[in-house]
């Protein structure tokens, strides 16, 4: 479906649809016309979807041991006391 752009006379872009016979069988604000293409999925899109579906490995589980390790390797973040000392001035 091939769309002629216009703009309206508040300045607004506009998509029209127009039939065989030359007459405009649909406008369309851009906005709206944008919004219902990126709602839609393509025909290119769905294939790519697929494919990718099909190639993907399922996910492989860590194992207990190797949890345990990374946990173990973590730095403890030491609490900041509250008093400070202040400078003395002479």
């Amino acid at each position: 479906m091939r769309r002629t752009t216009m703009y309206s006379t508040g300045g607004k872009k506009l998509y029209a649809v127009r039939a065989a016979d030359g007459t405009f069988k649909d406008i369309q604000t851009y906005e709206r016309a944008h919004r219902a293409d990126m709602a839609r999925t393509s025909a290119a899109e769905k294939t790519t979807a697929r494919k990718a579906a099909v190639k993907k490995a399922p996910a492989k589980k860590k194992s207990p041991a190797k949890k345990a390790a990374k946990n173990a390797t973590k730095k403890v973040a030491r609490k900041k006391t509250g008093a400070r000392k202040t400078a003395r001035r002479t």
